[in-house]
């Protein structure tokens, strides 16, 4: 009797972290409040729900999440020394928290069909959000508690940059999506939210980041597509769009413009937060001379702000808690070597993507590598609540089904 009541409270618990699981597909893109219920509950229903032998088998078994953990490692290490001001070291821990949950995820969605229903919450979720910038845009949503967005910056809960990824990676998504639908309603359905995310993302909301990351799936697609020749010609493509978009007046034209502005205007030492440009070269010009001082072992976890504040101190430079790139923010934490370990974990990504049940879960993991890769460029995106775990939460979505076979034939 006892036995069975054990059962069956692991049972339902482990069913429970599921529904919440997928439920963060839901509420990723929209609710940071809610993000955090639900994952309480996947920790909580994950540990409760026993089968400690299966679990480590599972992340034993998984390189991505031991390349996850492997990372995680050395951020918390990092904390043991250097110098940070008080409570830091445990704020820059608890943001790298995410990278715990990739096992936990791998775990929970390893039910081929709780891996499809996360899949569809989160296309469902960014369609809202693609749904609402058109109506905001159009001036048919009134203010609203929580609302960000205007009509001339048609954002709805979240801010640009994390937006413009957000439909860079949904226009990808739909287009995978459509590319595998049974039917041509469903086809035309997914196609039709994948060019509206590419709008979107190249026309009513301006944010480089997303520019790029968008360009980058978009020759993926190409290469996946055709090879070689199928790259050629979304290059071709991608070249003559931007020419077309840099003559018409709109978001992309202005940035284009902007982006040339502040590169010229760019003055070492100069704090001026209306620069973007700007204020990223000042950042990565002061990281680079703090990362030569400590290259090895870096300032320790949480000790960049102090550490950058030392460095600029007697400049008029702004005083930056992370350098926006979230290479050298790693490296300055915890040396070369962490920058090693993330880029391992994004090689460990794309190296074992061909290993997924499915030509559409091989190109979602390499399609979110491109997007971490280049946004990790210009943004410390581990650090930001809805880019981390989203990272995180599609990570071990997709590398639940990771098959320790022969890889499969494909592109």
């Amino acid at each position: 009797m006892g036995y069975g009541l054990h059962s069956a409270v692991t049972t339902q618990a482990g069913r429970a972290a599921q529904w919440a699981a997928i439920g963060l597909g839901l509420s990723i893109p929209i609710s940071v409040a809610l993000d955090n219920v639900l994952l309480a509950i996947v920790l909580a229903c994950w540990l409760a729900s026993g089968a400690w032998r299966a679990k480590w088998d599972a992340v034993r078994g998984n390189p991505v999440a031991l390349a996850a953990l492997a990372l995680f490692g050395l951020l918390a290490i990092g904390t043991l020394y250097g110098e940070s001001s008080p409570g830091d070291a445990r704020f820059y821990l608890g943001k790298y928290l995410d990278l715990l949950f990739i096992p936990v995820f791998a775990f929970v969605l390893r039910d081929a069909g709780v891996r499809q229903r996360a899949l569809y919450a989160l296309a469902a979720s960014l369609a809202l959000v693609l749904a609402m910038s058109y109506l905001i845009r159009a001036g048919l949503v009134p203010p609203l508690p929580g609302l960000i967005g205007k009509p001339h910056y048609p954002v709805f809960l979240k801010h640009s940059l994390t937006h413009n990824l957000m439909m860079a990676l949904g226009a990808f998504l739909f287009t995978q999506l459509a590319l595998v639908a049974a039917s041509r309603q469903m086809r035309l359905l997914w196609g039709t939210l994948a060019a509206a995310a590419a709008i979107n993302v190249t026309i009513m909301v301006p944010g480089a980041t997303g520019y790029l990351v968008l360009g980058l799936l978009a020759l993926y697609l190409g290469y996946v597509w055709r090879g070689w020749r199928g790259l050629g010609c979304m290059a071709g493509a991608g070249v003559a769009a931007v020419l077309v978009l840099a003559s018409i007046p709109g978001p992309f034209q202005q940035k284009i413009k902007q982006t040339q502005r502040e590169i010229a205007e760019w003055k070492p030492g100069r704090a001026d937060l209306q620069s973007s440009i700007g204020a990223r070269l000042d950042f990565y010009r002061n990281s680079l001379a703090i990362l030569r001082e400590h290259p090895v072992a870096g300032v320790g976890t949480g000790g960049f702000p102090k550490a950058y504040a030392e460095q600029v101190r007697g400049t008029d430079a702004y005083l930056a808690r992370n350098p926006h790139n979230e290479y050298l923010l790693t490296a300055i934490q915890v040396g070369i070597a962490g920058v090693f370990a993330l880029l391992y974990l994004f090689w460990t990504q794309w190296r074992m993507a061909p290993r997924l049940p499915t030509p559409l879960d091989c190109q979602l993991a390499r399609g979110l590598v491109l997007m971490m890769a280049a946004g990790c460029l210009f943004n410390s995106l581990l650090l930001d609540h809805t880019e981390g775990l989203l990272y995180a939460w599609l990570t071990g979505l997709l590398f639940a089904g990771l098959q320790s076979g022969e890889a499969k034939n494909r592109k």
